[in-house]
């Protein structure tokens, strides 16, 4: 069978391990169907073989399950890697699939692709990312997979539902994420498309795949959770309150009590996204600043971080100056959009899952703290109403207190308000200076 591994780099272990924990006595029996090729419910063991650092494997044996004489033999492994994008699937090996089944490949020898068990058709279309982090409302990707790469698919998460299973008689919440599949080429390629769906269980993994396959005969193949010896946990809040959607444009106006009373109107639009990061371009609509640039975001387990910053303004307008004083004049950065305030200060902007009341600090030494010079911490407050020209919204309040030695103006309290689906629609940050800056989402 194939062996493929791809090349991604280096990231610290994050929440996918709670979509797929890999605990050494992780233990998960799954019953598979074909409704056309498999027919006889066939039983197979999942265990953890090994793993180390951010990899680890899982096995599967049909071997001494109790299956009939008539279910196929099926023994495998997978290999999946954890990172600050969400799990990715990096090779794969078993036995060949029974014969009777659809060749997934253009020629019947040498080829490297089966459906033949629970996690060949996890990780079927969907080997970068097999799960995409963080899961929020609206997540979709992109991906590859196959012993050639000649399947693509697109998958998007459908949000939580409650599901049971003969390992879980009473109801569980899962997260369902379905798949678009498409495999062109293969002899046996209807069989090979179709649509996916598969109920994933926070602290257990797959509790449900269903594949709809393509073709006259429309085949549908399940597989079912038995029993397991991982406790389900409550999934992790899926709001999106930064969404880096293509296409999204939002207008807002700021002002500053002492430095800029005239409304400066600005509009962003989303205009690139790749691989959950996004170039957000910014551009002055009226008012006493003119402006013009873009913004740099990445969304990972992590967190919401900004990336970079590239703006050019001009205004008469005298603002205080900022520090820190590490960095040459022309180095130090301005508040001439209300983008420029919500970056300010440490990463991340937002945790990955926005749970109230967690709080994060700024890291010294850091690249942030060598760009802005600010300590502090960052709390979630909770959910708020707010209203504002675009509005009145339930809102996620985040609450910074920022410090830069020796710049009052680069120092004080900034409270942001994110909207689910929407953005930042609010954000007021109380100079140390006396004055207030004030953002709002005119739409």
């Amino acid at each position: 069978m194939a062996v493929l591994a791809a090349a991604l780099g280096a990231a610290s272990p994050a929440a996918a391990a709670e979509w797929m924990p890999h605990a050494d006595d992780a233990t998960w029996t799954y019953q598979w169907t074909d409704s056309v090729y498999n027919t006889t419910p066939t039983t197979e063991k999942v265990t953890v073989k090994s793993q180390k650092g951010a990899t680890f494997t899982l096995a599967w044996t049909t071997v001494d399950q109790g299956n009939s004489t008539d279910a196929p033999v099926s023994i495998g492994q997978v290999v999946f890697q954890e990172t600050s994008r969400g799990l990715f699937n990096t090779d794969w090996s078993s036995n060949q699939p029974p014969p009777s089944f659809p060749v997934l490949c253009a020629t019947t020898t040498q080829c490297g692709n089966s459906l033949a068990s629970t996690f060949y058709n996890v990780i079927w279309g969907t080997r970068s990312p097999t799960l995409a982090e963080p899961l929020l409302k609206g997540t979709t990707w992109n991906s590859t997979g196959g012993f050639q790469n000649d399947i693509t698919s697109n998958s998007t998460y459908r949000g939580t539902e409650q599901i049971t299973v003969p390992a879980f008689p009473m109801p569980v919440t899962a997260a369902k994420v379905q798949t678009q599949i498409t495999q062109a080429g293969a002899l046996g390629d209807p069989y090979g498309s179709g649509v996916r769906t598969i109920w994933w269980v926070y602290g257990v993994g797959p509790v449900k795949v269903e594949f709809e396959h393509a073709g006259g005969n429309a085949p549908i193949t399940t597989s079912v959770l038995q029993s397991t010896n991982q406790t389900p946990l409550p999934p992790p809040p899926d709001g999106d309150y930064f969404p880096l959607t293509p296409g999204t444009k939002l207008k807002y106006q700021l002002t500053n009590t002492k430095h800029l009373v005239k409304p400066s109107v600005t509009s962003f639009a989303v205009d690139q996204v790749s691989n959950g990061s996004a170039r957000i371009s910014v551009k002055s609509a009226s008012g006493p600043i003119k402006i013009a640039g873009a913004y740099g975001f990445t969304l990972r387990t992590d967190g919401l971080s900004s990336l970079w910053a590239a703006t050019q303004s001009a205004t008469r307008l005298k603002f205080p100056p900022l520090g820190p004083t590490s960095l040459p004049v022309a180095q130090r950065r301005h508040f001439v959009t209300p983008f420029d305030l919500l970056i300010y200060g440490f990463n991340p902007i937002l945790p990955a899952y926005a749970t109230p009341l967690s709080s994060w600090s700024a890291v010294v030494p850091s690249r942030d703290y060598s760009i802005f010079g600010v300590t502090g911490t960052s709390t979630i407050v909770g959910i708020q109403k707010v209203t504002v020209p675009a509005g009145t919204f339930s809102a996620l309040v985040v609450r910074s207190t920022l410090a830069q030695a020796g710049f009052a103006y680069g120092s004080g309290t900034r409270t942001s308000w994110f909207v689910s689906g929407k953005g930042l629609v609010k954000l007021v940050f109380r100079h140390g200076d006396g004055s207030v800056s004030t953002v709002e989402l005119l739409r």
